[in-house]
């Protein structure tokens, strides 16, 4: 596979990556999801190399992630909680910065409150960063995954109508799946009420519905977010139980969808409040599991592409 068709130092989001780029991450994280199937799922690739979580916010989810695919790869893997450590003493962003790039770390992933901190962060340090979800910008292992995910169910990206539905406005999975979907030719529908929706949203490139039944109408993919009630400052909602009403996923608003229409979801899931028990475990229609699964896939196959880059002379920006 040639290493330079993927010609980034950084994975800082999916925004001003071509399909080539995307298609080749996405080939690349087919063949691990193979590997990490079979009884021996560890490689040498990145012995000697030094990974280091940096998670300037909670998430045991998407650092789990990384770590299982960084320890797959042979790699030294460090988990830096920082919410306890240096932060709370006052130290800034580039302090941090200067004392990780001091350690000499191959790969930093980071995650960050702020949206455009960790684009920061990275013209600070010398080794190759991935965002891994910067305040409401960018998560672009996320929809990665997710669109592995529905490639492999699915067979392609393009021509699927995908509807992503509920707290668009805070999200930077919705961001990030908008720039991917889109990049691959995919039809991107919005459903959301008009509080949890970004001003100009249709910018973006997305059809935007309030009503669940309209914007469910014929779709591939339904895709649920995750209300996000931290980061909310404000009324944005009535009551749970009321969104959940308008717009959580059921058993009645999925039958607007297509007949094989599958579900997704980011994860942690509220049940209860954006997607129903018995849709998110529908053995056959739901794709969260699957998610997972191939978000370590994804994970390995970024680390391995952005490792790759540090033998092939200077870095590309």
């Amino acid at each position: 596979m040639d290493s330079h068709a993927y010609r980034h130092r950084h994975l800082l989001g999916i925004e001003g990556l071509t399909p080539e780029d995307i298609n080749h991450v996405l080939d690349l994280a087919d063949t691990y999801v193979e590997m990490n199937r079979q009884a021996e799922k560890k490689k040498s690739l990145l012995r000697g190399r030094t990974l280091i979580n940096c998670f300037f916010e909670n998430s045991t989810r998407t650092r789990t992630s990384f770590e299982v695919a960084g320890k797959r790869l042979g790699a030294d893997v460090i988990n830096m909680a920082v919410a306890v450590s240096s932060m709370r003493k006052g130290e800034t962003l580039i302090d941090t910065a200067m004392t990780l790039n001091a350690m000499h770390p191959d790969v930093l992933v980071v995650r960050h409150p702020e949206s455009g901190a960790v684009q920061l962060l990275s013209e600070k340090v010398d080794c190759a960063v991935i965002n891994a979800g910067d305040g409401s910008h960018e998560h672009p292992t996320q929809a990665l995954l997710d669109a592995l995910t529905i490639r492999r169910r699915k067979g392609k990206l393009g021509g699927l109508t995908v509807a992503i539905c509920g707290d668009v406005l805070h999200s930077r999975v919705a961001r990030s799946n908008i720039w991917l979907l889109n990049a691959m030719g995919a039809r991107v529908r919005v459903v959301a009420p008009r509080t949890l929706l970004p001003a100009q949203v249709e910018h973006l490139g997305v059809e935007v519905f309030h009503d669940m039944a309209e914007g469910l109408a014929d779709v591939d993919i339904v895709m649920m977010l995750r209300l996000q009630s931290e980061r909310m400052h404000g009324s944005f909602v009535p009551s749970t139980r009321e969104y959940f009403h308008f717009f959580g996923l059921d058993e009645d608003k999925l039958k607007f969808a297509k007949a094989d229409a599958l579900i997704m979801h980011p994860g942690p899931m509220n049940r209860g409040v954006e997607i129903g028990s018995t849709v998110a475990d529908d053995i056959d229609r739901s794709l969260i599991r699957q998610q997972v699964e191939m978000g370590v896939a994804v994970r390995m196959a970024c680390l391995e592409l952005l490792t790759r880059e540090l033998g092939n002379g200077p870095p590309i920006k």
